[in-house]
């Protein structure tokens, strides 16, 4: 379970990444509106999904080698909810983002909560007793 979860999180991370930073200028603007025609924007966004792959990276690497499958798990959970929180916060102070971002948020929860659950299997067969 650990390990397709771990490559289905990998799978579908890979084009969020690659469309924030393979052609920021086009895909930004033709996804949410966004004018990354300055340097300094697709920088960032570029960063962004350097950030994206290479947690993409480990996470097959996670999949693959169950000497660091657990650690994979952790990350992925730490990303994702912290992603998930940071919309959040961006929610509270900056109103509804492009319908496309709450999606994201909401599968950013998901993956946080699925992930820790395969960390802690036994939490669950201890208080279901």
């Amino acid at each position: 379970m650990q390990c397709g979860f771990l490559l289905v999180a990998a799978v579908g991370l890979t084009p969020i990444a690659l469309s924030y930073g393979l052609f920021p200028g086009a895909s930004l603007s033709w996804l949410f509106g966004i004018d990354a025609g300055d340097v300094n924007t697709r920088h960032i966004f570029r960063a962004i999904m350097g950030l994206y792959l290479a947690m993409v990276v480990f996470w097959v690497i996670g999949a693959v080698r169950t000497d660091l499958r657990v650690a994979a798990l952790w990350s992925l959970v730490v990303f994702m909810i912290g992603l998930a929180l940071g919309r959040m916060l961006s929610l509270t102070f900056d109103g509804w983002p492009h319908p496309l971002l709450v999606v994201y948020m909401i599968l950013e929860f998901g993956f946080a909560f699925v992930g820790w659950k395969l960390l802690h299997p036994t939490q669950a067969r201890t208080s279901a007793r």
